[in-house]
């Protein structure tokens, strides 16, 4: 194989890589964005606010900046959850909120209950 043949080679590698890579992503995201939405909907953990606002920003984060030092404030656990998701937004196949049954509904009564949506409804 020549030099070119084997560098397309190379590049499919590649990509068939990090198409693995982001579905591997968006699989445990799809997990961990439910555990975290499960958490921001309970109200009952002193972590549940930080919660909501880093939900809030993965959905628009031009409209709901966080600052990622809050991301510190977390338990391990949740920190793990949130690290997850944000790999998913990375390699961005798809809006987190979608991976959940009614996510965008859940989503738009989170930010509600915690007095963060500034537009009164998600669209």
């Amino acid at each position: 194989m020549d030099k070119a043949g084997r560098q397309a080679v190379d590049e499919f590698e590649q990509l068939r890589d990090w198409e693995a890579r982001a579905q591997d992503a968006q699989a445990k995201a799809a997990q961990a964005y439910s555990r975290l939405v499960q958490i921001a909907e309970r109200h009952d953990t002193g972590q549940a606010a930080r919660v909501a606002r880093f939900l809030a920003s993965t959905y628009n984060g031009v409209l709901y900046p966080l600052d990622l030092f809050e991301l510190r404030a977390l338990d391990v656990a949740l920190a793990d959850d949130a690290m997850a998701c944000i790999d998913a937004l990375r390699w961005g196949k798809a809006d987190l909120y979608k991976l959940l049954p009614d996510g965008e509904a859940r989503l738009a009564a989170v930010l509600q209950s915690w007095g963060i949506d500034k537009r009164g409804a998600v669209e």
